[in-house]
């Protein structure tokens, strides 16, 4: 089986969250602080962009290569891809600049969980049809 759409957004979003690692390395470095945040704010808030990431990331992606995998349409496939690229970038770049409410964090969240419930809304219809 192949899933060449799913590879190339987990791809990409692999390429986030190491980009994300790196940030938090680099802080740890700065501050030498090897565990923990050392009650730093900077690092603090780099290594919650990172973990929230990792929570969302992996659930969407296994969702995408579901929907692949069972024979979803390739354009429904990209615009979630896309759209997830485009949240999980957006929510990065908003929280990494505030800890607040902003543009990128509130609307990279939104996205997220409006494509998450999408796929798993749409792979429910599917298996219903299908099975």
């Amino acid at each position: 089986m192949f899933a060449p759409v799913t590879a190339l957004y987990a791809a990409l979003l692999g390429l986030l969250i190491v980009l994300l690692a790196i940030r938090v390395t680099m802080l740890r470095r700065r501050y030498r602080v090897g565990v923990g945040c050392g009650d730093n704010d900077a690092l603090r808030l780099a290594i919650r962009v990172h973990a929230n990431a990792i929570e969302y990331i992996p659930i969407s992606l296994l969702l995408l290569l579901a929907l692949e995998l069972n024979g979803g349409p390739y354009w429904l496939l990209h615009v979630s891809g896309i759209t997830l690229v485009a949240a999980r970038l957006l929510h990065a770049w908003g929280l990494s600049r505030s800890a607040g409410t902003s543009f990128g964090r509130s609307s990279g969240t939104a996205l997220t969980w409006l494509i998450i419930m999408a796929l798993a809304v749409i792979n429910i219809v599917r298996f219903a049809i299908l099975a």
